[in-house]
């Protein structure tokens, strides 16, 4: 399994994969202006016909923290290590970039803490994180398990 750069190609895709989950409940919503304002975050992996089998964004947030958003991946690929995989792409990135930790916020807290991510607070997260918030359905209401990783430690 090739996780890859996101291209223009693969937009529609992700839209339509996300809010596929997005529509039972289990993840946000993402409009597909957001993904190509942002798609530089986006890594994909691809089924052996080229179509978009899994996605995620890293998206740097400030010097020292990005998040990991948007990770779905279609129901026949899930319990095969693609998400780990996309995972692991993020983490590799982060510290490419020198980036020392990266957070997620999610419904799928069990999945992320098998990555080695570990539970907080949301409030141990900076004010900046919640920009994206205001414009969600839930906000101010947020049910979402916020988890951190220190990528330094991943070493």
């Amino acid at each position: 399994m090739k996780v890859e750069k996101a291209t223009i190609d693969d937009v529609k895709q992700m839209h339509e994969l996300v809010n596929k989950f997005a529509g039972k409940g289990e993840m946000l919503p993402r409009a597909l202006s957001e993904i190509y304002e942002n798609l530089r975050d986006y890594l994909v992996i691809r089924n052996r016909a080229g179509k978009v089998a899994a996605c995620v964004a890293l998206h740097i947030s400030w010097a020292d923290l990005a998040e990991v958003k948007a990770l779905a991946v279609v129901q026949a690929q899930q319990k095969k290590g693609v998400g780990a995989a996309l995972i692991r792409a993020c983490v590799e990135e982060s510290k490419a970039l020198g980036i020392p930790r990266i957070f997620c916020l999610t419904y799928k807290p069990g999945f992320f803490k098998k990555q080695g991510f570990k539970e907080v607070e949301k409030a141990e997260l900076p004010r900046k994180i919640w920009a994206e918030c205001y414009s969600c359905p839930k906000f101010p209401d947020c049910d979402e398990v916020a988890l951190v990783y220190d990528v330094t430690a991943a070493d």
